[in-house]
C-alpha cells in the first residue's frame, strides 16, 4: 500500500489529533466559567464551542475513514507506547465539547438540545475514557516494551479521562430526576474523581523520576510537561462542580462537607500546579533557546492550561477572594494566547501538509517517541 501523502493523506492521523479539539473547547468553558464577565466574551466563546464542535465532527469522520482504510497503522499506533496514550484524548474530546455545548452552546442551540447533546456526548466520554484508562495501561504491562528513562507525561493521558468527566458530570445533574438519579450521579462523578486521582499519584513519580534521573524530554517532547496541569486543575475544578451539585443530591452531612472539601482540597493542589507550571514553563524556556519548533505537542499548552483556570474559578466561587478571580483571569489571558499560536501554527502545517506528513525518526533519548515538527 502506498504512503504517500498524496494518496493516502490520513493514513498518518493519529489520536493526538483530539488535543486540538479539546484546546479549543477549553477556551469557550473557561471563558464561560470566569467569575467576571467581559466585553464581548460571551459571543467570541460561543464563536470558539461552534468551532470546536465543527473540529470533533470532522476529526470523528476522518479517524473513522483512517481505521477503515489504514488498519495496520492504526493497531501499529495501539502498539506504539508513545502514541497509544493518546487514546485518552478522544475521549477528553467529547466530553469538552459536550461540556462546552450545555455551558456556553445553549445560547446558541436552546437549553434542551444542549442538554441532549452533553448527555450523548458526556455518555460516550465516560465509556470511552474508562476504557482508555484501564485499556492503555494494560497494553503497556502485556505488549508495549519500555526501556527504563522513557516514563512521559502523555501517560496521564489516558487515566485523566475519568476527571474530565467527574468535572463536567455535575452539569448534567439538575437536569436528572431528583433524588436516586442525582445522588448516583454525583457519587459516580465522586468515584470518577478517585480513580484518575489515584492513578495520577502513581504516574507523576515515574514521571519526575525520569526528569531527574536522565534529564530534559527531547525538545519536541518538552511542552508535554505541561499535561501535569491537567489532573491538578481538572480536580479542582471538580471538586468545586461537585460540592455545588451536592447540594439536593445528597443527603444533608454529605452535602454539607463537599463545599468544605474543594477549598481545602482545591487550594493546595491549585498551590502545586503553580509551581508545576513554573517549572515547566522554566523547561520551555529553555527547550526554546535550543532550537525547539513547532509540533502538535504545543497543543499541551492549552487544556491544562484550561483546567487550572476553571479549577481558580471554581475556588473563587467559593472563597469570594478576588485574588483567586484575577488568577482565573490572568491565567485564561494564558490560555487564549497559547491557543491562538497553536491553532495558527497548526493551520499552516496542515496547509503545507508537513503535520500529515510520515512521522520523522525518533529522537536517540526516547527511541519511542515521534514527533512531527513544521
Amino acid at each position: 500500500m502506498s504512503t504517500s501523502r498524496t494518496t493516502t493523506p490520513l493514513r498518518h492521523l493519529g489520536p493526538n489529533w483530539y488535543a486540538a479539539v479539546m484546546g479549543t473547547a477549553i477556551v469557550a468553558s473557561a471563558g464561560r466559567a470566569l467569575p467576571v464577565r467581559l466585553p464581548g466574551l460571551t459571543g467570541a466563546c460561543e464563536a470558539v464551542w461552534a468551532l470546536s464542535a465543527a473540529m470533533l465532527a470532522a476529526l470523528l469522520v476522518a479517524r473513522a475513514v483512517h481505521w477503515a482504510r489504514h488498519t495496520d497503522q492504526a493497531r501499529q499506533h495501539l502498539g506504539d507506547p508513545a502514541v497509544a496514550p493518546f487514546y485518552g484524548c478522544a475521549a477528553m474530546a467529547l466530553l469538552a465539547v459536550g461540556g462546552a455545548t450545555l455551558a456556553v452552546g445553549s445560547g446558541v442551540i436552546g437549553t434542551g438540545a444542549a442538554v441532549a447533546a452533553d448527555a450523548v456526548l458526556w455518555t460516550a466520554g465516560t465509556v470511552t475514557g474508562l476504557a482508555a484508562a484501564a485499556g492503555i495501561p494494560f497494553l503497556m504491562v502485556t505488549r508495549h516494551r519500555i526501556e527504563p528513562g522513557q516514563a512521559s507525561p502523555v501517560w496521564l493521558l489516558p487515566v485523566v479521562a475519568p476527571m474530565v468527566s467527574a468535572a463536567l458530570g455535575p452539569a448534567l445533574v439538575p437536569h436528572l430526576p431528583a433524588g436516586q438519579w442525582q445522588e448516583a450521579m454525583v457519587l459516580a462523578c465522586y468515584a470518577l474523581f478517585g480513580m484518575s486521582l489515584l492513578a495520577t499519584l502513581l504516574i507523576l513519580p515515574a514521571v519526575f523520576a525520569r526528569l531527574i534521573h536522565h534529564g530534559p524530554l527531547p525538545l519536541a517532547l518538552t511542552p508535554a510537561l505541561f499535561l501535569v496541569l491537567g489532573p491538578l486543575g481538572q480536580s479542582t475544578t471538580a471538586v468545586g462542580n461537585l460540592a455545588d451539585a451536592a447540594q439536593g443530591a445528597l443527603p444533608a452531612p454529605y452535602a454539607h462537607a463537599a463545599a468544605p472539601f474543594a477549598v481545602l482540597y482545591g487550594s493546595p493542589v491549585m498551590g502545586f500546579a503553580l509551581l508545576w507550571l513554573a517549572l515547566a514553563s522554566a523547561m520551555v524556556l529553555r527547550a526554546f533557546r535550543q532550537g525547539m519548533g513547532f509540533a502538535m505537542t504545543w497543543w499541551a499548552f492549552t487544556f491544562p492550561i484550561g483546567t487550572c483556570v476553571t479549577g481558580a474559578a471554581g475556588l473563587a466561587r467559593h472563597t469570594g477572594l478576588h485574588a483567586l478571580t484575577w488568577l482565573s483571569v490572568g491565567l485564561y489571558a494564558v490560555l487564549v494566547a497559547a491557543w491562538a499560536v497553536a491553532a495558527a501554527r497548526t493551520a499552516h502545517g496542515l496547509v503545507s501538509g508537513r503535520l500529515l506528513a510520515a512521522p520523522r525518526p525518533a529522537p536517540q533519548q526516547l527511541p519511542s517517541v515521534r514527533v512531527r515538527t513544521t
